[in-house]
This record gives C-alpha cells, structure tokens and sequence, in this order.
C-alpha cells in the first residue's frame, strides 16, 4: 500500500504539534521532515532540537531528509533525536555504502536521495543496502514547487532495477505532489507520496490528505 506522507515544512510552526496532531487524526502513518542548511540548499529549516520535540509528541513514522553538506557528522544526532527513516543525498556523501551502514548501524532506516540531475542507475551498487530511495521531483530548497514531470521515468526506471534483483526496497517522491499527480506516480512504483503545501496549505488539510490516500490506495489495487 502507498503511503502519503505530509511534509512539515508547509505545516504551521507555531502549532506543529496541533497539526501533527490533525494528520494523525486524518490518518498518517508517517511524517516527512526537512533539514536543510543553507549550504547544500539555499534555504534553513529544522535541526535535530525540534526532532526531538516531535518525538516526544508522536508515536507516528519520522521520515527525515537531511538536505546537508557533510551529513556524516551529524548522523549520530540524527539518530538519537528520533529519527526512524533517515535520508542522505547522493550528491553530499564521498563513502556512501560506509554511511548507509552507519544508519543501520543506529537502528534506523536508511534511504538515499537522488535530485532531478542525478540518475538512478548510479545507485545500482547500493541499493541492496537502502530501505527506501528519495526521487526528488523538484530542486531542493523550498516547498511549493511546480512538479518535474520526467521524475516519474526515473521512478519506472528505479522500480524495475529493484524488481530484477529482487529487493525489497521503497520508493519516494518529494516534490509538487498533490492531487493532480499521485495516482500517476503510485501507479509508476512510488510507494510513499510526500506532500507539503498541496496538503497544509489547502483549505481543509484533512479532506487533502485522505483525498490523496483514496487516490493512492486506489491506484496502488488497480496498478
């Protein structure tokens, strides 16, 4: 079954645990969190203090992304603020295989990233070793992006590398997700759909999310 899981970037800062509470309410079995650090990306978010926060709040599935230069000396922080999944960029890591060890390592769930410009066939050496792989479906940085739509070849493209070896392996998609493209995209290989401002910024989030998790669940039968 897909998952759709809402990014908290779009969510209201001032009342994160009210929302976070809302979308439990409405249904999700995760959360998607960004780190960035205006280095890797040119925007600032969240840091392991309002993880641990969250924690705290929420027994719900933390799916972080770490949009960062040099995530190898955070991983551990990453780790111990609660991360369940925790995501780390192609683009940012020199040692890649030795740091998805690292992730499993501290019990948690490791997943790579690829951007837009990044093929997928150049994680073929890890994959075996990932939980799940993060297809950016906008440059990384800022919510509210208008979708690329040739993301969902790389997805068809990932899923059949994973079926040929057999593996159990997730696919992600983050990035202009909303109502319009998660029946396509689940029906390409996604198995979580996250989505920020289609989501938060729409007037009822609740009917959104469970709007997008009928589609997906839909989708994910007939496919």
């Amino acid at each position: 079954m897909a998952r759709i899981a809402p990014s908290l970037l779009a969510a209201n800062f001032v009342s994160l645990g009210e929302d976070i509470d809302v979308m439990e309410t409405a249904g999700a079995k995760l959360l998607h969190l960004d780190v960035m650090d205006g280095h890797f990306v040119p925007n600032l978010s969240i840091g392991p203090p309002v993880i641990t926060a969250i924690r705290k709040h929420t027994q719900l599935i933390l799916d972080v992304h770490l949009m960062i230069s040099n995530p190898e000396a955070l991983i551990e922080t990453f780790v111990e603020a609660g991360a369940d999944y925790l995501s780390i960029h192609y683009e940012t890591v020199k040692h890649l295989d030795r740091l998805i060890d690292q992730i499993r390592e501290g019990g948690v769930q490791p997943g790579v990233v690829v951007n837009p410009h990044t093929p997928v066939s150049l994680l073929e050496d890890v994959l075996a070793k990932c939980h799940h792989v993060l297809v950016m479906s906008v440059n990384p940085g800022f919510g509210g992006q208008d979708f690329i739509a040739s993301s969902l070849e790389k997805v068809r493209t990932l899923r059949l590398l994973i079926e040929e070896r057999g593996l159990d392996v997730k696919i992600e998609i983050d990035g202009g997700m909303g109502l319009k493209n998660t029946e396509e995209a689940v029906r390409s290989g996604v198995d979580i759909v996250v989505a920020g401002s289609a989501i938060f910024c729409s007037p009822s989030p609740v009917e959104t999310f469970r709007r997008m998790q009928q589609i997906a669940d839909q989708a994910g039968k007939n496919h």
